[in-house]
Parts: structure tokens; C-alpha cells; sequence
């Protein structure tokens, strides 16, 4: 059993590829590489924590069936810390009940260390000054002002998938995407 971290994989969501410079044609080769991606590194026992914006659709019913049916696709035990894009899905209980947990925040002890988890970038988060350490995600690969605050602060990580190669990390991985997006 291992933990892993993820944050904006934006399943369903053309305008992201643009967006962000992903390199997939369509939403249809986004969607596959990033359930094969993730299936080729996480177990059904393995600890996946979301931070935010799994999928992002229409609010149609086709989309949540898609949602539904890509969630069902990933595997894992699923926690979700809700971003901006996550409430309109989650109203939908078949949908809300696929993850182990929801939450807004969540705080985390993880080999050893004090974790908070929140979809935003928050310039100091519980136990900041402690030496606890904060996950999130929300600026995706975008060196914007919120990024260039959050890169000068050592214990923030950026969970997004734009710059952990489209996979779920370790905390180890983790530190080191960041610290190459950063240097790059």
C-alpha cells in the first residue's frame, strides 16, 4: 500500500489540452492516457488523495455518467479535497459515494510528516509554522503571480498533473517534479 498525490487532471475538458499545452489531440486521448497512466501505477490498495478538479464537463447528464464512469475506471482507494470544478458532480451521490472521503481541506500525517491538503494555494496553511507541509493545486503548470508566491515557499507542493508528467506521485516524486518545474 503506497500514497499518491494528483491534482487537475480536468477529465472531460477540451479547452484544458489549449490551456495548459497538453500534448493530446482531443479530450478522448486525454482521458485514456491519464486512466492508463494512472492504472499502470496505482493498485486497488494503494491511497490516492485528489486535491481538486477531477473532472470538468458539461453539467448535463451524459457528463455525470462520464464522470461516473471514469471515476470507476481509476483505481485506488479515492479522497477527494474538492476544487472549484468538483461541486457540481458531487451533488450526484453515485458519484460523491465512489470516493473513500470528500473534504474541503484535509490534514494528513504521512512518514512522518504533517500534510495539508487544500485545491488552493494558500500563503500559510495549518502548522506553517511547524514544519508541516502544503499539497494543492488550482494553477496547473501557470507561472502566474499566485506560482511565483508559491515557489518561494519550501514546504508547498503543487500536486497538478501539467507538471508530474500526467501521473499520480509519491511525496518523494512530488518534491522533485516541483522542484524541475521550478528550475525549468
Amino acid at each position: 500500500m503506497a500514497t499518491f498525490f494528483t491534482a487537475d487532471l480536468h477529465f472531460g475538458h477540451n479547452e484544458i489540452i489549449n490551456y495548459c499545452e497538453r500534448p493530446f489531440e482531443n479530450t478522448a486521448e486525454m482521458n485514456r492516457a491519464l486512466i492508463n497512466n494512472w492504472n499502470s501505477r496505482i493498485t486497488n490498495n494503494d491511497h490516492v488523495y485528489i486535491i481538486g478538479d477531477l473532472y470538468y464537463g458539461g453539467r448535463d447528464a451524459k457528463s455525470r455518467e462520464e464522470a461516473i464512469a471514469i471515476v470507476k475506471k481509476l483505481n485506488g482507494i479515492l479522497h477527494l479535497v474538492a476544487g472549484n470544478h468538483d461541486f457540481p458532480y458531487l451533488k450526484n451521490m453515485e458519484y460523491h459515494y465512489l470516493f473513500a472521503d470528500v473534504d474541503h481541506i484535509r490534514y494528513l500525517k504521512h512518514d512522518g510528516k504533517d500534510i495539508f491538503l487544500c485545491h488552493y494555494p494558500l500563503a500559510e496553511w495549518s502548522g506553517y509554522y511547524r514544519g508541516s507541509w502544503h499539497i494543492y493545486g488550482h494553477i496547473h503548470n501557470q507561472k502566474n503571480t499566485a506560482y511565483k508566491h508559491m515557489s518561494k515557499l519550501e514546504r508547498a507542493l503543487n500536486a497538478g498533473v501539467d507538471i508530474c508528467n500526467f501521473f499520480p506521485v509519491t511525496f518523494e516524486d512530488l518534491v522533485m517534479y516541483n522542484h524541475k518545474f521550478l528550475d525549468g
